[in-house]
């Protein structure tokens, strides 16, 4: 039997290009849609934090200042309602996400919940609970299965088994099935294979497997559907988010907030997202650092539900942009 170092090296090696080869891909052309979100007077955003799209096209920021708040605006970008006002685990964003069936899910970094929205806008899942407050209780050395420490985000497989990257405190992919009930976790804080150091976006491609956005070790990690690791794309920077889009041809595109390998918020603005194919071959760059449009400033969240008009959204510029590829 092979050792596992060896072996997760071959396979990294089998789909990783050097960073050389990435910052030397292809740019590709595209544009802005200017004032595509269009607000009500008296509600203004804050931190672009998340966002996401239905299958109608329908449009779910969910942002962050005094409050967190989730939003929805039609394909177009007109304001229909907010979800969720006043919820209790609403507390502080990290990630909104839309599964198949048009449910949507917030990830909560504050209320350490995952929570699941119906169509409607009714709560019918969480994950997770508020922290209790109790003085002189250390940490548990062993991560509950059903408790996260500033998780980050969600994804989903074809049979509705359910992703969380439990990302900022345990380090860790979770695994649920369709009603919740814990499968497997696998993760601990570290730079080897199979390691995690604050993995910070997830998606999941057709076949089930994971892709990872391990920030802090500037690499993403593919896992296959029962959590066992599978490769490293060690050349796009720091992959603050990644999105797969649907299809027959599936294509990952991560966004990299970090190209210098420091994982500061003002470093985090100079950066560019990546397309590529699922092997982690990249097809093309696009964008570069700023607060105008066209440019990015901390992308934190990618929505590619269709691979040619991209929503992205941005902390330090407060906004979500539409871009379309050409």
């Amino acid at each position: 039997m092979k050792p596992l170092v060896a072996v997760a090296l071959c396979a990294a090696a089998a789909f990783a290009q050097t960073p050389a080869k990435s910052r030397n891909a292809p740019d590709i052309s595209f544009h802005s849609v200017p004032n595509f979100l269009k607000f009500p007077p008296n509600i203004h955003m804050g931190e672009g934090i998340g966002v996401a799209t239905n299958s109608k096209g329908h449009i779910f920021v969910y942002t962050r200042s005094q409050a967190t708040r989730l939003f929805e605006f039609d394909a177009q970008g007109n304001y229909i309602r907010e979800l969720g006002e006043g919820l209790y685990g609403l507390v502080f964003a990290h990630a909104v996400r839309v599964d198949p069936e048009d449910n949507i899910w917030v990830v909560d970094e504050g209320s350490n919940m995952v929570i699941k929205f119906n169509p409607a806008g009714r709560v019918v899942m969480v994950l997770g609970h508020r922290p209790e407050v109790v003085e002189g209780v250390p940490p548990a050395k062993n991560p509950d299965p059903y408790l996260f420490d500033r998780p980050t985000d969600v994804a989903w497989d074809k049979a509705g088994n359910i992703f969380v990257s439990d990302g900022y405190g345990n380090s860790r992919v979770v695994k649920y099935d369709k009603d919740g009930r814990f499968l497997k976790a696998v993760g601990s804080k570290g730079a080897a294979p199979g390691q995690l150091n604050l993995p910070h976006t997830i998606a999941a491609d057709a076949q089930g497997n994971i892709y990872v956005g391990d920030r802090s070790n500037s690499r993403i990690e593919v896992f296959d559907n029962n959590l066992e690791f599978k490769a490293v794309y060690d050349h796009v920077g720091a992959p603050w988010a990644v999105c797969i889009s649907p299809g027959p041809h599936q294509y990952l595109y991560s966004s990299n907030s970090n190209p210098d390998n420091n994982n500061s918020l003002i470093a985090a603005q100079t950066g560019e997202i990546y397309k590529m194919e699922l092997d982690g071959t990249v097809i093309g760059k696009f964008g570069h650092a700023g607060k105008q449009l066209g440019e990015f400033s901390t992308v934190h969240e990618i929505d590619c539900r269709n691979p040619n008009e991209l929503l992205v959204s941005e902390i330090i510029a407060w906004r979500v942009q539409k871009l379309v590829l050409k």
